[in-house]
């Protein structure tokens, strides 16, 4: 899967131009799975801009209770009535500006899925966490804590992304190695707890992925795809990750 995460940019007039650009040059591309989660209010502007074709809209963000007195936020069953499938859960800014704990992202992600949506679970380490040598120790709690408290049948629906904080929007890359370190690590936490879906769960990397990394990182067989930010904002960037 490449997944493409717009974070708080472009307008409905500019989603429309995106996908009018991105749409035809993946066209022929059935290698992987397309998604982009575009802002809420561009969610409905997307689904009209890709309908009929091979790519997946997702939002940003969920809220876990599915209506009440919760202003600002966005429902599971709202996210679902626009025609998109997906939804990103846990991201690294969401945890770092807005609160979000571990305990907070199994609440969303257990919403998103009796929402029918399919969540792009996020985890990864500080820059001090990994320079203490902690990077297996947050992500074993990440797992334990945000994840280990679905069922099997729950897990089997989600797809793990795997974004280093100290890599996201720096211009910092892990190395395909460190990365692929990382993702083994997350496997045989998933291995301890659901056992053979550690092989079919598919783990994602973020963390500036570019056109001119991509290439050595998918190399990497632990590395399923790649949840990108700001490669993902054109339409000429964005394709030719899809299609490295």
């Amino acid at each position: 899967m490449m997944a493409g995460n717009w974070k708080m940019y472009k307008t409905p007039a500019e989603t429309k131009a995106f996908f009018d650009k991105f749409v035809p040059l993946v066209a022929s591309s059935s290698h992987c799975e397309i998604v982009i989660c575009p802002s809420f209010v561009n969610l409905e502007t997307a689904i009209a801009a890709t309908s009929g074709t091979n790519v997946g809209i997702g939002a940003q963000n969920l809220y876990w209770a599915k209506e009440g007195a919760f202003t600002g936020e966005i429902s599971g069953p709202m996210i679902k009535s626009t025609g998109a499938s997906y939804v990103i859960v846990g991201h690294s800014e969401r945890r770092q500006f807005f609160g979000e704990t571990d305990a907070t992202v199994l609440k969303r992600t257990i919403a998103a899925l009796e929402a029918a949506l399919t969540p792009i679970v996020c985890v990864g380490e500080l820059l001090a966490e990994r320079e203490s040598g902690s990077t297996a120790a947050v992500l074993s709690r990440q797992f334990q804590d945000g994840i280990a408290g679905l069922t099997d049948e729950q897990f089997s629906k989600i797809i793990i992304a795997y974004e280093p904080v100290w890599a996201i929007g720096t211009g910092k890359v892990a190395t395909p190695e460190m990365a692929a370190d990382a993702h083994r690590m997350i496997r045989a936490e998933i291995q301890s707890k659901f056992g053979a879906a550690a092989q079919s769960t598919r783990i994602l990397y973020g963390g500036s992925v570019k056109p001119d990394n991509i290439k050595g990182l998918m190399a990497q067989p632990e590395i399923d795809g790649g949840l990108v930010g700001g490669a993902s904002l054109d339409p000429v960037s964005f394709a030719s990750l899809v299609n490295f």
